[in-house]
């Protein structure tokens, strides 16, 4: 199973950016948002920033994320 993740962009060089999911940073391609900057979210899958969201959609994700994590449904480790 593949999950979208929300980050926020917290660096960008070029076409990449690191990233913060929720307390892990990783470095991600951001060449399909060129739009995007510091301190926006972003949806990403397999490495890449796909969409830009607003905030608030980005925590509402991230809460079902937490719950999902707490329940042990997903294993963080595994996506992140």
């Amino acid at each position: 199973m593949c999950l979208a993740i929300p980050a926020r962009i917290l660096s960008i060089e070029g076409n990449q950016a690191l990233a913060d999911f929720d307390g892990t940073q990783k470095k991600i391609i951001v060449a399909l948002v060129p739009s995007i900057t510091v301190g926006q979210y972003a949806i990403v899958h397999a490495g890449m920033a796909i969409e830009i969201v607003d905030e608030k959609a980005a925590q509402e994700t991230l809460t079902l994320w937490r719950e999902m994590l707490e329940k042990n449904l997903v294993d963080k480790a595994d996506y992140v």
